[in-house]
């Protein structure tokens, strides 16, 4: 049994035949070779599934496929500009240094952009609690506070 479904991908519009079971992430990557969605527990606990459906960060491994029906998802390759130019936030991430390993990176960074997309300025505090949804082993995490407070500074000018 497959099901067709209509979204909205990285700006594009999109017809996708799914199998009604399949996961996001597995759509994303699977069908679209939109290989920045990783797949790491694939129960909603590290964040390196993480995209933005309609510029809110989810876990796309717990979300169906069939959910994003008429939907605007948005993952790491959908945020450079026609010229190629990175987003504010990918900016950031390289400016502070907070990419090593790389697994980790495009799921923070997505929720990154929704975090700076709201243009409040949160507390040290708060950003941890915000990003506490993404697991990174290689412990980055202060050059990631760090480039989501950049980022947000950006985003407010």
């Amino acid at each position: 049994m497959v099901e067709t479904i209509r979204c909205r991908i990285n700006g594009r519009d999109q017809e996708i035949v799914i199998d009604p079971r399949e996961s996001l992430t597995d759509m994303l990557r699977n069908t679209l070779g939109l290989t920045s969605v990783k797949k790491g527990c694939e129960v909603g606990e590290c964040g390196a599934c993480t995209v933005l459906i309609d510029g809110k960060a989810f876990n796309s491994c717990i979300y169906l496929a069939s959910w994003a029906k008429n939907k605007s998802i948005t993952t790491v390759e959908g945020l450079n500009s026609i010229n190629g130019d990175l987003s504010t936030v990918q900016k950031a991430f390289v400016e502070e240094a907070a990419v090593q390993c790389g697994f980790c990176t495009p799921g923070l960074i997505l929720t990154a952009t929704e975090i700076a997309n709201s243009k409040i300025k949160y507390s040290r505090n708060e950003l941890r609690t915000l990003i506490s949804g993404h697991l990174c082993r290689c412990t980055v995490y202060e050059h990631i506070l760090n480039a989501v407070e950049k980022a947000i500074e950006v985003n407010m000018k």
